[in-house]
């Protein structure tokens, strides 16, 4: 499989970036220039209301609405993330690592948070979900910080390991070497992608995140409620933190200065990759020289159009996403008709795989698959989705087709929805529905003409119109050209140009320039 990069710097829209699979679109990752919330943030919040009946509290970030804390997001070492916020807050602080911080006791798995936390009280929190809709951001209180081979986990001794590294091999020797590197009261999350990996690149690996606490507590100390404490890297690094391997044949930027951050990012990260960086020069706008602007186009809106013809129609409500699979002109006999649903449905899980992962739809998603009533065709469809979302990062889990043919998903939602506006406004109408009397249209040619050729004493003019207006104008022997000849005393050029609208026209000057009128 062949991977690509496309990042796309606008200085209205932010940072857009297109991960390609085999040349198709299949992430599609926006950064906002005033999105303060990202996932991983971690700020010093302020508690404001303590909710018993939620046994949840509401946090000033700073954000417009209070974020929302819940009692199983405080983490185990909750006390112990208070007692060192006073501590440092107090400047009692010795050391930035936790060697010599003795631990509190976890707490109780179904506690009360009136029990731990009180209102006015600071405690450093990090954003888990971004604010979607007209909620605020959610928060956890069981911190953590990611690099690119591990997880770093303060108040804690466990290692642990992601269960898609199989081999039992590979897990202790990843283990052995994680054990005799990290620091005391720190617990490790071995990611997929440490596995194979020396123990010099797992140890810078650690060392960057040690490093990022020690900045943390430093901060820590000085920082008034509500402050952002330790950033996120921009979504670029993320991505590429989380996604880059070998497979990636091409990155493609077309910003001098992110060009040079993501070059010096792989070159910490991964230095043999770093050559496959590339500066887009060109003047065609860089999703559209790679084909992304078009797959966006296609592959956002309501109706998603499948190879074979069949279609998917998306519908989105503020508790869940529904997705409908139509055969459309995908016919077939009475023989093969349970053959065919198998196949057009299994043409629908591959995309509906690509496009919960395009647009980010998170929660309750909900598949009407075209009806079989074989048993192993319905067991062959489940299995065949679950293949095609394997490589989802997101977390997420696929029911069994019910008996009505349904098959739910939930899919883990961190920030909102990608939606892209797939329309575009009527060049004819300029979206208002109506458009002005085809029967004036000459007048209205004739009038500009006059204007252009009288007025601003224009040369060697060229009038552009649409394919049928062409064939009016130069029609029959006294043709309209003819009486603008013996008129103006100027032959007036017509090209015709298949793109316009009926009624849309413009002039051009012996230089090809268009006319302003």
């Amino acid at each position: 499989m062949v991977k690509e990069l496309i990042i796309d710097s606008a200085p209205d829209s932010g940072v857009t970036i297109a991960l390609l699979q085999d040349k198709q679109l299949v992430e599609l990752n926006t950064e906002q220039v005033n999105n303060n919330y990202a996932v991983g943030d971690i700020y010093l919040g302020r508690i404001k209301k303590i909710m018993p009946g939620l046994n949840a509290a509401f946090v000033d970030v700073g954000y417009s609405k209070d974020a929302f804390l819940h009692y199983l997001d405080l983490g185990p070492q909750v006390q112990t993330l208070i007692k060192l916020t006073k501590i440092v807050k107090n400047g009692g602080v010795k050391e930035k690592l936790l060697t010599s911080l003795n631990l509190e006791k976890d707490i109780n798995k179904s506690g009360k948070i009136s029990e731990i936390l009180s209102r006015n009280m600071l405690l450093p929190v990090q954003i888990a979900k971004e604010p979607i809709s007209t909620k605020g951001p959610r928060l956890s209180s069981d911190l953590s910080i990611a690099g690119r081979f591990v997880v770093l986990v303060p108040f804690s001794d466990v290692v642990s390991i992601s269960k898609k590294i199989k081999t039992g091999s590979e897990r202790n020797r990843l283990k052995k070497i994680v054990e005799g590197i990290k620091p005391k009261n720190f617990g490790i999350i071995i990611r997929t992608v440490s596995e194979g990996k020396g123990v010099a690149e797992i140890e810078k690996d650690i060392l960057d995140l040690v490093s990022k606490w020690e900045k943390f507590v430093k901060r820590l100390q000085v920082a008034e409620p509500t402050n952002k404490v330790l950033g996120e890297m921009d979504r670029t690094s993320t991505i590429l933190r989380d996604l880059l391997t070998d497979e990636f044949t091409h990155i493609h930027v077309n910003d001098s200065l992110i060009f040079e951050e993501t070059r010096s990012y792989i070159h910490d990260i991964s230095p043999d990759l770093e050559r496959i960086v590339k500066y887009y020069k060109h003047k065609e706008p860089i999703f559209e020289h790679f084909g992304v602007e078009k797959q966006i186009k296609s592959a956002f809106g309501k109706t998603v159009n499948l190879h074979g013809g069949a279609y998917l129609v998306i519908e989105h409500t503020e508790a869940l996403h529904v997705v409908d699979v139509n055969s459309g002109n995908r016919t077939a006999n009475k023989e093969n008709q349970e053959e065919n649903a198998l196949m057009v449905n299994k043409e629908a899980a591959k995309e509906i795989a690509r496009q919960l992962r395009l647009r980010d739809m998170g929660g309750i998603v909900v598949v009407d698959f075209i009806d079989m009533h074989k048993a192993p065709n319905r067991k062959e469809l489940f299995e065949y989705l679950k293949q095609c979302m394997k490589d989802d990062r997101a977390k997420h889990t696929i029911l069994p087709p019910s008996k009505f043919g349904l098959v739910q998903i939930t899919r883990q939602r961190v920030r909102p929805e990608m939606n892209i506006v797939t329309n575009e406004k009527c060049p004819a109408c300029d979206g208002t529905g109506e458009i002005r009397a085809s029967i004036v249209l000459m007048d209205d040619i004739e009038s500009n003409l006059n204007y252009i050729l009288n007025e601003q004493n224009e040369q060697g003019v060229t009038l552009c119109v649409h394919p049928y207006i062409e064939a009016y104008i130069k029609k029959g022997f006294l043709s309209k050209r003819i009486k603008w000849f013996f008129k103006y005393n100027k032959w007036i050029k017509v090209k015709s140009i298949g793109s316009y609208y009926l009624t849309e026209f413009h002039f051009l000057n012996n230089k090809d320039e268009e006319i302003k009128l």
